[in-house]
Formats: structure tokens, sequence, C-alpha cells
């Protein structure tokens, strides 16, 4: 038998500082949900907004390259690819929201200059170039705000998790020990009541 379910006036005080203690316990992480929730909110509107964005910049750039490809040849057009560089400038950090951490991406856009000769493309594959350099931007800011939203809502399930846990088990738990200490502590008082009222009956009678 647990020693703190004995009741005693120290186990109803340990008692009743556990349930206060669950209670702060479940108001924080009811808090700290809400705030995770409005979080991932923002974020999951931002990201169908770029998510609009990218798919008409994409629309755009495939159409440009197609016309791009009919003006200069599809061979032609593939030999200045080779020319565009590898990206690496991509560099991930973290930040943290409540706990979470969140990647933090930092990319430093190339120039704006083309990497081959204006003389010997024409206009289509300018438009071309500058719309998928765009697609290119607007995706790595998507992957950024997708991924912190997938770490957020695990971290809300987490959450969500430990603040149920407290409410449905802890809480009642302390509640009931709290009520069955005291409700025992006052029949021993009680019977001491009476105990006492007999022995002094008992005294004055003689």
């Amino acid at each position: 038998m647990n020693p703190n379910t004995f009741p005693t006036k120290g186990n109803l005080i340990l008692a009743k500082n556990s349930l206060a203690l669950a209670k702060q316990g479940f108001d924080l992480m009811d808090k700290k949900r809400n705030i995770l929730m409005r979080e991932i909110m923002n974020l999951i509107s931002q990201a169908s907004e770029i998510q609009t964005e990218i798919d008409s910049t994409f629309r755009e750039a495939y159409g440009l390259l197609q016309r791009a490809n009919i003006e200069m040849g599809i061979h032609e057009v593939e030999e200045i690819s080779f020319s565009v560089p590898v990206e690496d400038s991509i560099r991930i950090k973290t930040r943290s929201v409540m706990g979470t951490e969140i990647p933090l991406v930092e990319y430093k856009p190339k120039a704006d200059e083309p990497t081959y000769a204006y003389y010997s493309t024409t206009q289509a594959l300018d438009q071309a170039r500058i719309a998928f350099e765009k697609v290119k931007d607007l995706t790595i800011r998507l992957s950024m705000i997708e991924n912190s939203a997938y770490r957020l809502a695990a971290n809300i399930k987490k959450t969500q998790k430990r603040a149920n846990a407290l409410k449905n088990i802890t809480i009642p738990m302390y509640e009931a020990l709290t009520k069955n200490i005291q409700n025992a502590l006052e029949e021993k008082e009680r019977e001491e009541f009476t105990r006492l009222k007999v022995i002094k009956r008992m005294q004055t009678s003689k």
C-alpha cells in the first residue's frame, strides 16, 4: 500500500499540492497547445498561398520553356541548361517555438544575371529562366513551412496526449485521494470527539 494514501494531515497536504500541480500542468499544456495550434494554422495558410503561387508560376515557366524549345530547338536549350550552376547556398538552422525545433532556411539567391549570353537566346528562354528561379525560391520557402507544420503537428499530438492524461487520469486520481483522506480524517475526528464525550460522561457520572 502506498504510504501517501494513509489518512494523515501530512498526506492530505501532499495530495492537495499534487492536485494543484496537476491542474497547473494541465493549464500550461492547454495554453501550449493553443499557441501551437495558432502557429500551425498560420503556417497552413502561408503554405496554401505559396502552393497556389508555385502552381501558376510553374505553368507560366513551362509554357515559356516550350516556346523557347520551338524557337531555339530543344538541343540548344538543353546545352544552355548545362551552364546553370548547382544550388549550394542553402543552409538549415533551427528556431524554437514552445519547445519545438523547427527549420529556418537561409538561402542566398543567385545574381539576376544569366549564365549564358543574351545574344544566343530568345526572350522566351530568358523569361522561363526568371520564372523557374522564382519557382525555386518559392519551393524552398514551402519546404521550410511544411516541415515546420509537420513538427508542430507532432508536438501538438504529444501535448494533447499529456493534457488528456492529466485531465482524465492524474487530476481525478488526486481529487479522489484528497477527498478520501479528508473524509477519513473527518471520520477520525468525529470518532475522537465521540470517544472524548463518552469518557467525559463516564467521569461525570462517577
